[in-house]
């Protein structure tokens, strides 16, 4: 019984080793977009791009927002190895004042969790 035990878990072990050596690697252009000034009710849709460096497919499971304002999309397909992608977001810019979000991505990354982040500031168009 202790033979097949340790066989099992040698076994495993190797496994565990080949697993980790493909591994999937999100490499973003800019973690963080700047929207700058724009004015209330602007196209407030903008993207992270982002290169997969490692040598496995990416798989982005999640990505979600600080802010019910704040529309992240994530591409639904894998991003092979050498291959690029974009999140999306959308800001309602029907809310006057300073943009600081923040938006998460969850994915099968050496990093598995990236926080990016979105500045700026919407300006009321005359006075509204």
């Amino acid at each position: 019984m202790k033979k097949i035990a340790l066989v099992l878990f040698v076994g495993l072990m190797g496994f565990t080793l080949t697993a980790q050596e493909k591994a999937a690697k999100i490499e973003f252009k800019s973690e963080t977009v700047d929207y700058g000034e724009i004015a209330k009710g602007a196209d407030g849709v903008r993207a992270f791009e982002f290169t997969n460096t490692g040598n496995a497919p990416l798989i982005i499971s999640k990505v979600s927002s600080s802010c019910g304002c704040t529309i992240p999309k994530k591409p639904e397909e894998p991003i092979l190895p050498g291959k690029t992608g974009e999140i999306q977001v959308k800001y309602d810019t029907n809310r006057v004042g300073p943009i600081r979000k923040a938006i998460t991505v969850i994915s099968n990354a050496s990093t598995p969790t990236k926080v990016l982040k979105i500045k700026g500031e919407v300006k009321a168009v005359d006075g509204k």
